[in-house]
């Protein structure tokens, strides 16, 4: 049985070869981590964020797919020079937007690239120990669907680990 191959846009492509701002950044003021190590797509975010809440640099670490580095790449073209309030309201579905279209069993690259996000900025109000209007209430979309897919992930661990013992 052949696989077709997905029908990534010219954008998606270029974003995939040539990734912006990768890598790991030394003096950022925050990280965050989001993914699923058993899909393959882990991302980690780093902002470099000066005394007016705004982001300076962005960058990421990431370990998936053309649709997760290419989503990961352009977010953090999109957050830099944004006040964090204007950062926060980036959607998963305007970081799709931003790359042309993804195929629909890549969305929750987009979701996870944004969960990272914005796991990054509410670790660094929750390091600070404010907590500004814009940000309290629940967990958002793509946060609440970072945080399944880790769950699935362990879950599943767990599982495989137990049916390997019982072969055992």
């Amino acid at each position: 049985m052949s696989r077709m191959p997905l029908p990534y846009n010219p954008k998606i492509l270029e974003l995939f070869k040539n990734p912006k701002n990768v890598g790991k950044m030394e003096d950022a003021t925050v990280t965050a981590v989001a993914g699923n190590p058993m899909c393959g797509d882990m991302i980690t975010f780093y902002l470099k964020i000066n005394d007016q809440d705004i982001i300076e640099k962005a960058s990421f670490e990431s370990y998936g797919c053309a649709a997760n580095i290419a989503t990961s790449s352009i977010v953090t073209e999109m957050v830099k020079g944004l006040k964090l309030e204007d950062a926060w309201k980036i959607s998963w579905k305007s970081v799709t937007e931003a790359v042309g279209g993804l195929p629909s069993v890549k969305f929750h690259c987009g979701i996870l690239a944004v969960g990272a996000l914005k796991r990054a900025i509410r670790k660094y109000y929750r390091n600070k120990g404010v907590s500004p209007d814009w940000l309290r209430g629940g967990r958002t979309f793509e946060e609440k669907q970072a945080l399944e897919e880790e769950d699935l992930a362990k879950l599943l661990t767990k599982r495989m680990k137990a049916a390997e013992e019982k072969q055992c």
